[in-house]
């Protein structure tokens, strides 16, 4: 029987044939969503979970059908937690003695641990609340008694299907950044837990490791071999961006970081919310920064790290990838229909090869100015999806791509 070798792990580009990429199905964790929680989960809206999956598995066969291998967080999560420090690790970073009070604590992470993995893992994603309580003895503690039934003792993850902001691969590395956001930040555990106990991952080295400064993979592009910008915004602070450039430095991973302010806003949260990487020299970006988006050139020079003062974005990544010029694709020049189409990711795409893309059907415009430039625009449904402000390139954590 003639076996498939699953594709070699690295990624230098954000163009390169797509070979492997980490998704995750929305699931229960979605339906713990209401009017009260979702403004602090992040969620614009309350999504029709059903439809939401249905959108999510046809993105994945679009993927599957052009060669891409899927990895799904449930799976790898589950199959990690076999590992029994996988499971401590993940019951620890879920049961927060000092909100839930010692006792229960305790007797909570002491249920956890007798859970399989696959029903630990679900609870890890969709979260538990205190009606939910198995516990018996846990009318003993004040806090169980205090809270309301629907309150969570563990806070679901609904935002665990941007795959893309936990970690992000450069070269044969994986980089787990750290999450601003309260919301969010857990999110990083379990990322963190999969690449250290899943078999697929066994050998793969850190390139990146942050337990303070935030770093979020979406402000993370990588414009070329070597090259790589880095969006300073809402989630992502200047502190992180240095400290990144200068582990990407140590370890031979890049020779230039773009640190590029952004908006800090809903809006404009990510670097990849306002640009991403549509050719090996072009970009889909928002008209109403082409001329205002800037960047700090940061390398390392004689030893020494040099930050040179911020030239427009356009210009300094052209220089860093050692092109004459680097190629715009904007929404065009109406503002009400380039704002609506930034606000639902049209400027967030994936790309499977140079010059192929996938995105969201709804950003009519945009969509077809790239095919006027001669990308081929692959359009998915995403109805549901976008709820939660996150695009194609949001949903999916690349792990293979062919080298540029």
């Amino acid at each position: 029987m003639l076996t498939v070798e699953a594709p070699a792990l690295s990624v230098n580009s954000e163009v390169g044939t797509l070979r492997a990429v980490i998704l995750h199905r929305p699931g229960a964790e979605l339906q713990r969503l209401t009017p009260r929680n979702n403004d602090r989960l992040l969620f614009d809206g309350l999504p029709w979970v059903s439809r939401a999956q249905e959108e999510h598995d046809a993105f994945a066969e679009v993927l599957r059908a052009r060669g891409v291998e899927v990895l799904l967080m449930a799976d790898l999560l589950s199959e990690a937690l076999v590992s029994g420090a996988a499971r401590m690790q993940g019951i620890a970073a879920a049961v927060d003695a000092r909100r839930l009070g010692l006792p229960l604590a305790q007797e909570l992470s002491g249920y956890l641990r007798g859970l399989d993995p696959g029903d630990l893992a679900h609870l890890l994603v969709a979260g538990m609340t205190f009606t939910e309580l198995p516990l018996a003895d846990s009318e003993l503690s004040l806090v169980r008694r205090m809270h309301h039934g629907g309150d969570f003792v563990i806070d679901p993850l609904p935002n665990l299907l941007f795959t893309r902001d936990s970690s992000f691969w450069i070269g044969p590395r994986v980089a787990i950044t750290s999450l601003s956001l309260p919301a969010r930040m857990r999110e990083t555990s379990l990322t963190d837990l999969i690449y250290a106990h899943h078999p697929r991952f066994l050998g793969v080295r850190r390139a990146y490791e942050s337990r303070s400064a935030p770093v979020e993979g979406g402000d993370v592009l990588l414009l070329a071999p070597g090259v790589v910008a880095v969006g300073v915004g809402e989630r992502t602070t200047p502190a992180g961006a240095e400290a990144l450039a200068r582990s990407l430095f140590d370890d031979g991973l890049a020779h230039t970081v773009l640190a590029v302010p952004i908006e800090q806003g809903r809006a404009q949260m990510h670097l990849d919310t306002v640009c991403t990487m549509v050719d090996v020299d072009a970009v889909v970006m928002y008209p109403n920064v082409v001329d205002t988006l800037s960047a700090f050139t940061i390398r390392r020079v004689n030893g020494a790290v040099q930050i040179d003062d911020a030239v427009p974005f356009v210009r300094a990544a052209a220089e860093a990838m050692g092109i004459d010029r680097l190629r715009v694709i904007d929404t065009g020049l109406d503002p009400v229909t380039a704002e609506r189409e930034q606000w639902d990711d049209g400027n967030n795409t994936l790309a499977l090869a140079p010059g192929v893309v996938v995105a969201y059907e709804r950003n009519v415009e945009t969509n077809a100015r790239l095919e006027d430039s001669g990308i081929e625009v692959v359009r998915i449904a995403a109805s549901e999806l976008g709820t939660g402000r996150g695009g194609p390139r949001c949903m999916s954590c690349p792990a293979a791509r062919d080298p540029l």
